[in-house]
């Protein structure tokens, strides 16, 4: 029996555009959390739509290039001290609302990844598990996490030494000895442990 994969279930219950929205980077120690609203064309779909953490970097890539020609989009982000006053569910929520902001036009409907839902313009839906579920969010967990990995590279050219293209920023062992050997970065979440403690 095959897995099932994102289908076009909770999209095809409204009659208007409907976007799906994800965010990717709520556990890293260092770097922006990025938010994505798709809404997809329904004539139209990018063949191959999945939960982001289950393709390989290389699909993801011509995923997303498919995702940006077929699909009206909108990312959102919310910088590290943005995480650290707001905390990171509060900056996760900003980033969603600058997300759907971003798209051209305001969606009938916003189906959301997970268990909460910011203020948004239109009506929202939350979703347990929707990027493996809902194929907008699929897409907007795939936009997300490019997005997000793209700019950890970049990063990785303006703060050195922290392995910052690799790791994205998340906890790896290496990821936090080189904490302790540079001290924080600029981008680090001085709010989040260990960062907290090597900081205070």
């Amino acid at each position: 029996m095959s897995k099932k994969t994102p289908d076009w279930t909770f999209e095809s219950r409204f009659t208007g555009p409907v976007c799906g929205v994800d965010e990717a980077g709520r556990g890293p120690l260092a770097g922006p959390v990025v938010a994505a609203a798709v809404i997809l064309d329904p004539n139209n779909l990018p063949q191959g739509l999945n939960d982001s953490k289950v393709l390989s970097h290389e699909i993801r890539e011509l995923l997303m290039n498919d995702i940006l020609v077929t699909s009206r989009t909108g990312i959102g982000i919310a910088e590290p001290e943005e995480i650290d006053r707001a905390n990171i569910l509060g900056a996760t929520m900003i980033a969603m609302q600058r997300a759907v902001a971003a798209l051209p036009i305001i969606p009938e409907a916003a189906l959301i990844d997970g268990n909460k839902a910011p203020p948004l313009p239109c009506p929202a839906q939350t979703l347990i598990k929707g990027d493996a579920r809902c194929l907008s969010i699929a897409a907007a967990s795939i936009v997300a996490k490019v997005t997000r990995d793209r700019l950890m590279t970049e990063a990785d050219k303006r703060y050195p030494g922290y392995g910052f293209a690799g790791h994205k920023g998340y906890g790896t062992e290496i990821h936090r000895a080189k904490i302790l050997e540079l001290g924080p970065s600029p981008i680090h979440r001085r709010s989040f442990n260990p960062v907290k403690m090597m900081v205070g």
